[in-house]
């Protein structure tokens, strides 16, 4: 795909999705960005794509909320003109033991992780097919993807994850006559989470056969890979400098 001109809508990025949009808007990407509570992370992002000379836009979103996934869809499209790449970031990630989770901790990975993922997809698809094609990007997990879970208290996360993954399959094959790719990026020891101890981040380093922490960067490379193809379509990249082999 010739990304100059396109227009993405990034869901949920975070630190992350700032590093992605980075390189989109480089690449003359024009952006839009959903935020649920982190409105500064949002307005970051935007100011980023502007200043590389590209417009952008952010919208609050609780896309635990079916009508919201399909309001952002609609906001990009009447704000930028287009839409042509869907990236599913948007996460719930927590930790908590099988014995007390409720039908609430159950159902926010499932509604934001996945739901939300196939719902944006529902309202975008219509938008790309004007346009002859387009690209989606989920977000799985490198544990998901490895087939089977490795850490307790993740019930639902891992569930949703792989529910992700198996999405992106399932779409692929339902819109390639469309011209519509879908593919999934499996994060790994990317960026350590707030509040993470020293001696955990040596630990995830010593885990890791690369030996080290990946970077934002990482994740926008495999984006890129995704976006610069037009013959990669249902595949689930693993970037966890590998991890799952351990």
């Amino acid at each position: 795909m010739n990304l100059t001109d396109r227009v993405a809508l990034i869901t949920g990025g975070k630190r992350i999705g700032l590093a992605v949009a980075r390189e989109l808007a480089a690449r003359g990407v024009d952006i839009a960005f959903t935020y649920a509570r982190s409105k500064p992370e949002a307005e970051e992002g935007a100011a980023i794509v502007r200043a590389a000379g590209r417009r952008a836009m952010t919208t609050q979103a609780d896309l635990s909320d079916p009508a919201a996934c399909a309001r952002v869809v609609q906001e990009t499209v009447a704000e930028l003109g287009r839409l042509d790449i869907l990236i599913n970031m948007a996460s719930v990630y927590s930790r908590k033991p099988f014995d007390a989770l409720t039908v609430d901790d159950w159902d926010a990975p499932m509604r934001v992780d996945l739901r939300a993922a196939f719902l944006c997809a529902h309202a975008a698809v219509p938008h790309m097919r004007t346009q002859g094609g387009g690209r989606i990007i989920n977000f799985g997990d490198w544990v998901a993807r490895s087939g089977r879970p490795r850490y307790e208290g993740f019930v639902p996360y891992y569930v949703a994850k792989a529910g992700a993954i198996a999405l992106s399959e399932a779409l692929s094959l339902e819109l390639a006559a469309d011209n519509i790719l879908v593919n999934a990026v499996a994060p790994g020891p990317i960026v350590a989470p707030p509040g993470t101890s020293d001696e955990d981040v040596e630990k995830v380093e010593q885990a890791t056969p690369l030996g080290r922490w990946g970077g934002e960067h990482e994740i926008a490379k495999a984006v890129l890979a995704f976006l610069d193809s037009d013959f990669i379509t249902g595949e689930t990249i693993r970037v966890d400098g590998g991890r799952h082999l351990r």
